[in-house]
């Protein structure tokens, strides 16, 4: 596959004013294609992409639909997902096979995820044979392996290849790469065995062999790889990029830093999208999608909550007879609440770091239990101090103190086992935490708030 490498790797996030937006939209909507056409061309194509991201949607699709206009790969590459797939509504399989002709494969990858199967197979049958068998390889394997992000695009010589020789390939072969760092050196059978930084190739004398020059390669990346793991893969050993190899072992691939970065991101705002209950939702969602997304988790809050009132149940006639139960039992459910929640978010990033190992999880757990008796004091003296000069009743401070301890120290344990176990059953911790760990300080807040109530004033 033929490249150009993207030189719009990271948004510059340029801010167009209301003036000019409003004055780019008038001349899309006159189809002033020579305005449009030098305004584009003067900027970025981050920039640009930037700039049709703040378009109202059918001033945008009107910008597509402008003949003389043609998306440059590097433009349409820098724009959000959401956005790139309404804008791959708009276009003809030609075109979009005509943009992935001039991009490196882990970008025409992602092009062609966002594509409805009956139009992929169009776009697919639009491209040489030799790329349409990549692409197609590429999208059989899992949508969260490193085969979907990996570019097939890479610079491998023989490991008895003298630098001469490796220079004089670079020059004369028109397929390689127009950038690449590092050369991986290979045997006979294609297996990796070390790489050499393309600065160390131009410092060496021709006669030098690569195999004396080379360095070995400190690990690789399988094919079927997790996307996250492979993030893990690259911070644990500081990697500018890393070949992939299939199950011989052979080379068939690479995945660079920029790759990792953007799969980082992905993740990170994954997590917090699930921590949420809203999964992968996208801004431009339909109402009736969105409403279905969110639907099982409000309803499995729902039901939380149901159970959280059936145990306030269990105390109706003892708030009856003390209404300052009633007033003050949200402070103990809201702060423990919380502060289960700061755990879990906490434990969620080391699940995701993998910091947590079975040699440091009883350290972490102590730690968490420790931290839950001193916050738990601190607001237990604070909250009973409040409540003193509010009711002016001792027996009130002392229950409300004593239910902040306990309720604290039941959030931090939980907000690091509950995440945990879930790991261990193979259950997303991001995904189903929070609900849990949400029930149970509420359940336990409410029992040890009400119980100790009961005792203290009516029993």
């Amino acid at each position: 596959m033929s490249l150009v490498k993207s030189i719009g790797t990271q948004k510059v996030n340029l801010e167009f004013n209301k003036d000019f937006i409003n004055l780019f939209s008038d001349k899309i909507k006159s189809k002033d294609v020579a305005f449009i056409n030098q305004t584009l061309e003067d900027l970025h194509p981050a920039d640009v992409a930037n700039l049709i991201e703040n378009l109202n949607i059918d001033t945008r699709n009107k910008l597509i639909e402008i003949e003389a206009f043609n998306i440059e790969p590097e433009i349409f590459i820098e724009l959000n997902e959401s956005v790139q797939s309404e804008v791959l509504l708009l276009i003809s399989p030609e075109s979009i096979a005509k943009i992935l002709r001039k991009l490196e494969s882990d970008n025409a990858m992602r092009i062609l995820e966002n594509l409805e199967e009956l139009k992929k197979k169009k776009v697919l049958d639009k491209l040489s044979p030799q790329d349409r068998f990549l692409l197609e390889e590429g999208l059989s394997y899992p949508e969260d392996s490193a085969a979907r992000i990996m570019q097939r695009e890479f610079t491998a010589v023989p490991s008895d290849w003298t630098v001469g020789q490796t220079i004089d390939y670079l020059r004369e072969n028109k397929e390689l790469p127009e950038e690449f760092l590092e050369i991986f050196v290979v045997d006979k059978y294609f297996k990796p065995v070390g790489t050499v930084p393309s600065s160390r190739v131009l410092r060496t004398s021709r006669d030098s062999k690569m195999n004396s020059i080379m360095r070995e390669v400190p690990v690789l990346i399988s094919v079927n790889m997790d996307k996250e793991e492979v993030g893990h893969t690259f911070e644990n050993y500081n990697l500018v990029s890393a070949g992939v190899v299939n199950k011989e072992n052979k080379l068939i691939g690479m995945i660079t830093a920029d790759d990792v970065v953007t799969v980082v991101q992905e993740e990170a705002e994954e997590d917090a999208l699930r921590l949420a209950g809203v999964g992968d939702e996208e801004i431009t969602d339909g109402v009736l999608k969105k409403t279905k997304r969110r639907f099982s988790w409000l309803l499995l809050n729902l039901l939380t909550a149901i159970i959280a009132s059936i145990v306030i149940g269990f105390f109706q006639e003892d708030i009856e007879k003390v209404v300052a139960l009633a007033v003050l039992m949200p402070i103990v459910a809201s702060m423990g609440g919380n502060a289960g929640m700061q755990t879990l978010a906490v434990t969620i990033r080391a699940i995701a770091k993998k910091e947590i190992s079975s040699g440091n999880f009883l350290k972490i757990v102590t730690k968490e239990f420790i931290i839950g008796i001193l916050n738990g004091v601190i607001f237990a003296i604070i909250s009973g101090v409040v409540v003193q000069f509010w009711f002016k009743e001792i027996n009130l401070s002392i229950l409300i103190a004593v239910s902040m301890v306990l309720n604290m120290i039941v959030a931090g344990l939980f907000g690091i086992l509950v995440p945990v176990s879930l790991k261990k059953m193979n259950v997303d911790p991001a995904l189903a935490s929070s609900v849990f760990v949400t029930t149970i300080t509420d359940v336990i807040g409410f029992l040890s708030f009400l119980g100790i109530g009961s005792y203290f004033f009516l029993g």
